[in-house]
């Protein structure tokens, strides 16, 4: 897994607007956004609920297109949701197996080495069902990597797990993050969880509202 080399844009947004539904039904989820991620940040995207951070995530991740506004993307981009979503009749060796296959990536860990660096080596065999919370959603992430990612964007991952079992996923996320170089954005509603970034945006009603850096730890 070679990320891309330092101080390169990855993503850049300028005048970002989406708007959902038409006439009395139009929301605006974001309104005239603009910011710009680089390799090897680690971006906490914090809001509350309704605030167009999952429409943000989106639109860096090039799943939804702005209805006004640019969006230039370059590098791979990986997602992992809220809920792991795995293919149920796949094991997770399968899981991400099937997902380096279909990104091309071929990246330099095969899916035995991913799910061993996210701790799964035991449960290679293990169908979804099978498998804990925590789990899933550390294939899940062990299916992000297979693809490589430059960016890896995280949508509210510890949002069904326990405070535990979601702390836990935040180390491991944020040990990635050190070790393989690639950019992280984790979208939240818990600023305890943002602010384990180097960098805060904060969404408000689709507005950024504030670009903070953070002192080092």
């Amino acid at each position: 897994m070679t990320a891309v080399a330092t101080g390169t844009t990855l993503a850049v947004c300028r005048s970002v607007t989406v708007v959902h539904g038409r006439g009395d039904t139009t929301v605006t989820a974001l309104h005239e956004v603009d910011l710009s991620i680089a390799a090897n940040e680690h971006v906490g995207l914090w809001g509350r609920s309704g605030s167009g951070k999952t429409t943000l995530l989106h639109v860096l991740a090039g799943l939804t297109t702005p209805t006004y506004g640019e969006v230039t993307l370059s590098g791979r981009r990986a997602v992992v949701f809220q809920a792991a979503n795995l293919l149920p009749s796949f094991t997770a060796f399968e899981n991400v197996a099937f997902a380096r296959h279909v990104s091309g990536a071929g990246g330099d860990r095969g899916p035995a080495e991913l799910l061993e660096l996210v701790g799964l080596a035991a449960k290679l065999d293990a169908l979804p069902a099978e498998l804990s919370g925590g789990e899933a959603q550390r294939v899940a992430i062990a299916r992000a990597l297979a693809q490589a990612p430059d960016l890896l964007l995280c949508d509210e991952p510890t949002g069904q797990l326990d405070s535990d079992t979601g702390s836990r996923v935040l180390d491991l996320v944020g040990a990635l993050h050190e070790r393989a170089g690639f950019a992280l954005v984790i979208a939240t509603h818990d600023p305890d969880v943002a602010t384990r970034a180097d960098r805060v945006l904060t969404l408000d009603d689709g507005r950024l509202v504030t670009d903070q850096a953070l002192p080092s730890a």
